[in-house]
């Protein structure tokens, strides 16, 4: 028996590839691997063959087993299964169509010059602080909670609160530490949306509880899917606002490139979502719900997969020199950041802005 790769790799270099997934990329783009709790799921590393398994119905959150399906890691939410197997398309199709709407491109085009107000005065107060300030507490940070906030109509005076809450939830060694604070994060949703229900406001939780007939929502039900959108709406973009100007900084040549041709900021815009996604678990979990065979491979029903976005990001099939922050690259949008297919991320537009 030959020992499987064992996660998590060496990682020495945040702005690049894992050596050891960049090998496996190149040698088993489809591979078992042992994860940090000691159980087995399959490594997707390939462009094309994440790309295929994003829009697979066969692969869900959900396992057809729960207690005995394969665990990524403590965390609440990128730990295990989610959701009813029986139910999940069904479930996850009609929360979608419930917040779809509520972010729209046109509603995210209104919010935009809201958000370039609340870039400048965060720019401005950064400036009035000693030297060298910190961009992570003085933009990174506090820029998509205030937007997250403003959307969804939670109280930014709370934002310290929830913010430990989701450094918590996000804890992938501590089980109960993690799930605890999922507990109380969806506590705190609920009673804000029963505030909604009672005294209404022009944000997207109380467009929730307004919702009636075959479209009506439990307040148990806004009040996860809130939780959720406000950690998920946040944490990602304040890493992509940290790792895209460490991007611009190693990559002087094409820092210099954008300041003298600002057009190119929408290339500069979808190279940092392709390049900047520090995740620490390395990729997105999965579970196979009925047998798949992909690239040479069997995936058996029940099993773990995750589904490695920065590397399929990076595959230098599909993007050229593709660990190079390129402002000038040819089709940009290519990248898998948002995912792909059903399960396109609804909060694409809103992250661009």
């Amino acid at each position: 028996m030959t020992e499987l790769p064992t996660l998590p790799f060496d990682w020495p270099d945040k702005l690049t590839v894992a050596p050891r997934m960049r090998q496996l990329q190149a040698e088993a783009p489809i591979t078992r691997v042992r994860m940090q709790t000691g159980d087995q799921a399959w490594l997707v590393t390939r462009y094309e063959d994440v790309k295929a398994l994003f829009a697979d119905s066969r692969l869900g959150r959900s396992h057809p087993n729960p207690e005995q399906a394969p665990r990524f890691s403590e965390s609440a939410i990128l730990g295990g299964p989610m959701n009813d197997f029986e139910t999940e398309a069904e479930e996850h199709t009609r929360l979608r169509n419930r917040l779809v709407p509520r972010f729209s491109p046109r509603r995210m085009r209104i919010l935009k010059p809201r958000v370039e107000s609340m870039v400048d005065d965060l720019l401005d107060e950064m400036a009035r602080l000693d030297r060298p300030a910190d961009l992570h507490d003085a933009l990174a940070l506090p820029l998509p909670v205030m937007v997250i906030c403003e959307l969804l109509g939670v109280p930014f005076d709370d934002r310290a609160y929830f913010r430990d809450l989701s450094t918590k939830m996000g804890d992938l060694f501590d089980r109960e530490r993690s799930f605890g604070a999922q507990r109380e994060l969806r506590g705190y949703m609920r009673q804000l949306v029963q505030r909604k229900r009672k005294a209404p406001d022009n944000d997207v939780l109380t467009e929730l509880t307004q919702l009636d007939g075959d479209d009506k929502m439990t307040d148990q039900e806004i009040a996860e899917l809130g939780a959720a959108v406000l950690f998920a709406g946040h944490e990602t973009t304040v890493v992509r606002i940290d790792m895209g100007t460490l991007l611009l900084l190693d990559n002087p040549d094409q820092l210099a490139l954008l300041r003298s041709d600002p057009s190119r900021l929408p290339t500069t815009v979808e190279e940092v979502l392709r390049l900047g996604g520090f995740q620490e678990l390395p990729g997105l979990p999965r579970y196979a719900h009925a047998d798949i065979e992909i690239g040479g491979v069997r995936i058996a029903r029940g099993d773990a997969v995750l589904l490695s976005i920065g590397t399929a990001n990076r595959d230098k099939s599909v993007f050229p020199n593709p660990e190079r922050m390129d402002l000038t690259r040819e089709h940009p949008t290519n990248h898998l950041s948002f995912g792909h297919g059903a399960r396109y991320c609804i909060g694409a537009v809103l992250a661009r802005i």
